[in-house]
């Protein structure tokens, strides 16, 4: 409950810093966090008294959503990506495939490199296989590293790649820094408002 909504007579404020105000009554509440252009904001409804904390309500709910929204893409990152190899493969072909591992890598993802034999034959020449995997470890030692590689298991054979420590600390600070630079929308708004008084 915010501001009008609450409805204890008295209650336990916290202001903004985190210090402890005291009870007060409600309407002395709400007049503390309207003097200082905040909001009065219910956060523990079933102590008596309810306690209150005098913030930001519109800024508070923009970080809550841009946390849920970070945690959302934090759990898309873990996916393993799939990119598949046949061992007859133009230079072209293999040079895109390599780019799309790069790209996955760089945003955080694992990659599974395939090797896919169509045909029976092609099975036999395993050592193909084997060059087009071990070229790829080669081209991205210094951003991925091999977290396992399998045999020939049917028609194909596989290895996973992962994002090396460098990279993924890279990433993180470069997420860091766009968080950062994100303008909350509410402070948008009041520098327009300012702009379009003071113009």
């Amino acid at each position: 409950r915010v501001n009008d909504r609450i409805r204890a007579p008295i209650v336990l404020v916290i202001g903004e810093d985190g210090e402890k105000l005291g009870d007060l009554a409600l309407t002395d509440a709400r007049r503390l966090a309207a003097d200082r252009g905040l909001d009065l904001v219910e956060i523990v409804a079933n102590r008596n008294p309810p306690v209150c904390k005098i913030m930001n309500y519109g800024r508070f709910v923009y970080q809550q959503s841009k946390k849920s929204q970070d945690s959302k893409k934090h759990q898309k990152q873990n996916q393993v990506k799939e990119v598949k190899f046949r061992i007859i493969i133009g230079q072209h072909d293999r040079a895109t495939k390599m780019k799309q591992i790069e790209r996955f890598l760089h945003e955080g993802h694992k990659v599974k490199a395939t090797i896919w034999f169509k045909r029976a034959r092609e099975r036999s020449r395993r050592e193909l296989g084997d060059r087009i995997l071990d070229d790829v470890t080669a081209r991205l030692a210094e951003i991925a590293t091999v977290e396992s590689r399998s045999s020939i298991v049917g028609n194909q054979m596989s290895m996973i790649l992962a994002p090396t420590r460098r990279l993924l600390e890279a990433l993180r600070i470069e997420r860091a820094e766009k968080a950062e630079t994100e303008e909350d929308p509410h402070v948008a708004r009041t520098r327009r408002a300012l702009r379009v008084a003071a113009g």
